[in-house]
């Protein structure tokens, strides 16, 4: 799965949980044919997708016949939760999040910033910026910005060690 396909499902899933609709950039995902569906077997071996099968072209002549039974589908891969509800993800994901949601936020640089995932059981963020990526003004009301978001997020998501 690439990149943007991951950050666009992260933006999404952080959009729906905090009840946000406006983005700041639009990262529409790839159309279902270019990433074939995975879902591990067991948390050690990969599952291998088949590809998919295409229709035999019938002949007129042919008697029609009813299809062979479909195989059913199997269920997605079940998200790791916590007792309470929380998902559990790695510090990478949930800055991924806090980036994603920063990003919506007026004047926010394209580049240059960083978020930092810290802590266990109440994890923390941390915002840093890159030299001339934006003004002490905006660094400011951004990392203002970081508790509320951070309080909001330790309701949905928890920290996976």
């Amino acid at each position: 799965m690439s990149d943007d396909v991951k950050d666009a499902g992260l933006v999404a899933m952080i959009s729906s949980i905090l009840g946000g609709n406006k983005r700041a950039d639009i990262v529409a995902p790839p159309p279902l044919a270019e990433v074939p569906p995975t879902v591990p077997t067991s948390g050690s071996e990969p599952a291998e997708a088949a590809p998919p099968a295409a229709a035999p072209v019938k002949d007129e002549a042919e008697p029609d016949t009813a299809p062979p039974p479909a195989k059913p589908a199997e269920p997605p891969a079940r998200i790791a939760t916590t007792p309470d509800g929380r998902q559990l993800l790695p510090a990478e994901a949930i800055a991924d999040l806090v980036l994603g949601e920063l990003r919506k936020m007026e004047d926010f640089p394209a580049t240059g910033a960083s978020v930092t995932v810290y802590g266990y059981r109440h994890w923390n963020a941390m915002i840093t910026f890159a030299p001339f990526s934006t003004s002490f003004q905006n660094a400011t009301r951004f990392r203002q910005a970081m508790p509320d978001l951070v309080f909001k997020l330790r309701r949905f998501v928890a920290l996976e060690i």
